[in-house]
């Protein structure tokens, strides 16, 4: 699973940009004689895991903590460094940064503002421009270090996500398969859960993938990386409508003892699987030919006329139900075994 693997890895990239980024501002800061604690603070919260989403983010946190010094000096010449400038420096910065549409600026600019007060007696307005200053040094080496610096790449982890994900959807299918047709139970919590953590992890690959786009923006990249990414993007869409059939089958319960034929489902369920575990990139004449036969079944159970027999009568049954998902799973890879020998075609 793929949680196991993280914990392994202890220093990643984005943690030593962030190490970077500290020791850069504070060393500009010490010679300059600049206070160094705010403009590490504006270095550490911008370091996000694109240099797309820095910069982005930059131009909304720079004026939010503009807004937080501002208030701060002001309420704290009012008021002086009481409960009551530390509140209203709080409640109208957030007010106003929202207002402004800055709310990802919110947090920073409040802590900026309530720590500013602490260590401001006097010089209120040279104490606001010095806050700019460290401000600005913040953003400007924290970006630069995020861009220039181990730049993010996504398309392997993308890569090795998509093979991870193929496995344990797989892996799923079989589970929920076996506990439908072989055991005729409904579905254990242990099913239902590694379901939500596989579309958790499938939400996760393609805000990666959105990640990549985004980086490109501001770095070159090769055709072969762009057609890697590319291919690696259709595998993840195509595996999210496997998984999206694959869901018709997590709540359906066994209700009738009988199949037509579970051996020949079975079987094809197990060539499916194996299919699955190989990102479709081949797919064997006797799975082709168990679905052949599979599809027959599936329109001479729905040719069948059923009688009404029950007020909340099911118009499928969960055979059929299955059939339909496997049936469907089925088009999806032929689909990806074409687009497969295609990427092969261009390597």
């Amino acid at each position: 699973m793929m949680s196991n693997k993280k914990k392994g890895k202890i220093f990643g990239a984005r943690l030593i940009k962030t190490g970077i980024a500290v020791f850069l501002t504070a060393k500009i800061c010490y010679v300059l004689d600049l206070p160094v604690v705010f403009a590490v603070i504006i270095a550490i919260v911008t370091i996000e895991r694109t240099a797309s989403d820095s910069i982005r983010k930059g131009m909304i946190r720079f004026p939010a903590a503009l807004i937080g010094a501002s208030l701060a000096m002001t309420f704290t010449f009012l008021f002086g460094q009481s409960p009551l400038t530390y509140t209203l420096a709080a409640v109208f910065t957030i007010f106003i940064c929202i207002k402004c549409k800055l709310e990802a600026g919110a947090l920073i600019a409040t802590i900026t503002a309530v720590a500013m007060i602490s260590v401001t007696y006097d010089h209120y307005f040279l104490t606001f421009i010095e806050r700019v200053g460290t401000t600005i040094i913040g953003l400007v080496v924290s970006t630069l270090v995020n861009f220039f610096i181990l730049p993010a790449r996504f398309s392997e982890v993308i890569k090795q996500r998509n093979h991870e994900l193929y496995l344990e959807t797989a892996n799923l299918l079989k589970k929920r398969t076996k506990e439908l047709i072989t055991e005729k139970k409904p579905i254990s919590k242990k099913t239902q859960k590694e379901y939500q953590r596989i579309t958790s992890e499938l939400a996760k690959s393609v805000q990666l993938c959105h990640y990549q786009r985004e980086e490109w923006k501001y770095h070159r990249h090769s055709t072969a990386e762009l057609r890697s990414f590319i291919f690696e993007k259709k595998k993840l869409d195509q595996l999210q409508q496997i998984h999206y059939y694959l869901g018709h089958i997590i709540s359906v319960h066994i209700k009738e003892n009988n199949f037509t034929n579970s051996q020949l489902l079975l079987q094809t369920i197990d060539s499916t699987v194996e299919v699955l575990k190989a990102s479709g990139n081949e797919i064997p004449k006797e799975h082709l030919q168990n679905i052949n036969e599979l599809d027959k079944r599936f329109w001479d159970t729905n040719d069948v006329e059923q009688p009404l027999e029950k007020k909340y009568h099911h118009h499928f049954t969960s055979e059929t139900v299955i059939l339909f998902v496997i049936l469907s799973i089925h088009d999806v890879l032929e689909e990806l075994e074409r687009v497969s020998r295609h990427q092969i075609h261009k390597v």
